[in-house]
């Protein structure tokens, strides 16, 4: 299995801290946040990250290398200096998720894992499906105190719906098949999609799919922290530091 770390985005509500530092690259804990997933991506036999980069992204690199510390190979998909959102950070970083760049030989439905670069969590990744039954698999957690609406509805049976009682969260991780992505122009209306390359979000796309029962689920109870303020970043870092 290979993974997909979205790690493009502006991090403006985080400012001043990313004025000179994308997100990911935060320390928490005492490393970069982003290395959090790369250690547990490793640990679980994955070896091909591709890593989505816009904001200061030759920090990347400069930081990370090429993977080797962690026993990984990491490949950078540059989207420019605007972000593509996460539906065109996705279809713009497939050619390294199913290419000969990664790997080699891959199908072109291959699952890959997909973690936000913005998010810590103590799931376990090995307990994530190698491939999900349907399109994709997306892990849900509460909803947290920033977030009360919440996205998407979990089933008794596992799908994941657009609508439904006691929205659940989605935490930024998940195994997704390419195949998510076919026909997305279809489930979008977002400007940018006629773009080069596109700009269009993932969540409407997911929505799409949920109608036809293809998108599947799990309600995570663990720890998560969507790091999307300063606030919330040091209280992260305090509580990993003690522990």
């Amino acid at each position: 299995m290979k993974a997909l770390i979205f790690a493009a985005g502006l991090g403006e509500r985080m400012r001043p801290l990313t004025d000179t530092t994308p997100k990911p690259l935060l320390p928490v804990g005492g490393k970069p946040l982003i290395v959090w997933h790369l250690e547990k991506l490793a640990a679980i036999g994955v070896r091909d990250v591709v890593v989505n980069t816009s904001w200061l992204a030759e920090q990347f690199p400069r930081t990370l290398g090429d993977g080797a510390h962690w026993g990984l190979r990491l490949h950078y998909s540059y989207e420019g200096p605007r972000p593509l959102e996460t539906g065109g950070g996705m279809l713009h970083a497939l050619p390294l998720l199913a290419g000969d760049a990664v790997g080699g030989g891959a199908s072109p439905d291959e699952p890959f894992l997909l973690v936000n670069g913005d998010v810590w969590t103590d799931h376990d990744f090995a307990a994530l499906p190698r491939a999900p039954a349907g399109l994709a698999h997306l892990v849900m957690v509460d909803r947290p105190p920033q977030a009360a609406r919440g996205d998407f509805a979990l089933d008794a049976d596992g799908r994941v719906r657009s609508d439904g009682p006691d929205p659940l969260t989605y935490a930024g991780l998940g195994v997704f098949r390419p195949l998510v992505l076919h026909d997305w122009r279809a489930h979008t209306t977002d400007a940018g999609a006629d773009e080069s390359p596109p700009r269009f979000r993932l969540a409407p796309i997911l929505r799409a799919h949920m109608a036809a029962g293809a998108i599947t689920g799990e309600h995570y109870r663990g720890r998560w922290t969507d790091v999307g303020t300063p606030e919330r970043l040091a209280v992260l870092d305090a509580d990993l530091s003690a522990h």
